[in-house]
């Protein structure tokens, strides 16, 4: 697993749901962060759903498509930590930081 995939897979489970909130607390362009989505949920590391039509137009926004860890993708996670030390690092920072 990719640093990237594994960084991808923390914050998603430290709470960070859709694109545009997984690439301001990861700081990746959105060329790294959808194509890496889109392998994680090919791997099924990853599902997602998009929300109703009715709840964007309330926050008079576009819709969101927010992902979920799978089973596999939290097995995933737990391997790639002990692989990158510095992600559990990032787990326990971004639980505090989140928003």
């Amino acid at each position: 697993m990719s640093y990237t995939s594994a960084l991808l897979l923390q914050t998603i489970s430290a709470g960070y749901e859709y694109g545009f909130d997984i690439m301001d607390v990861t700081s990746l362009p959105s060329g790294t962060v959808y194509p890496t989505l889109r392998r994680l949920e090919q791997q099924e590391l990853v599902r997602s759903n998009w929300e109703t039509a009715e709840a964007a137009f309330a926050d008079q926004r576009p819709a969101r498509k927010y992902y979920r860890l799978t089973r596999e993708g939290r097995e995933s996670l737990s391997k790639a930590i002990e692989r990158y030390a510095l992600l559990d690092q990032l787990s326990t920072s971004q639980k505090g930081n989140r928003h």
